[in-house]
């Protein structure tokens, strides 16, 4: 589980998300609640590249709250990672947020999960 997490806000362009991603070197996003009665929302280069660069879009004009995630899926952190596993391969997610008592401790994606799983064996 990566516990850094880098956020933008949804009213953020696509172009200043992609430069915070090369910044940190990452792959997903977190998208801020807009309030306390808001959800969580997740941006991943996947979307950008279905979104905006297959569709021909300007990054500079999009908005990240046009293409995120929202709600996300999210595992409690006591969750078994085998039915962790197997969530993910419901529902084909490459990532989740893991959140306990309405706050984020982190994100876990299937690479995670796997290293985790099958080398502490």
């Amino acid at each position: 589980m990566k516990t850094n997490l880098d956020r933008v806000d949804g009213m953020d362009t696509v172009e200043s998300a992609l430069e915070k991603m090369i910044h940190v070197e990452t792959k997903s996003l977190v998208v801020n609640k807009r309030n306390e009665h808001d959800e969580y929302g997740i941006v991943m280069i996947s979307d950008i590249a279905r979104k905006v660069l297959a569709k021909d879009r300007p990054p500079g004009r999009v908005n990240i709250y046009e293409i995120m995630t929202k709600p996300v899926i999210s595992v409690d952190p006591d969750m078994d990672i085998r039915y962790c596993a197997r969530l993910f391969t419901r529902f084909d997610l490459s990532r989740a947020l893991v959140i306990h008592d309405g706050e984020i401790l982190g994100i876990v994606s299937l690479t995670d999960m796997v290293m985790k799983g099958l080398l502490d064996q």
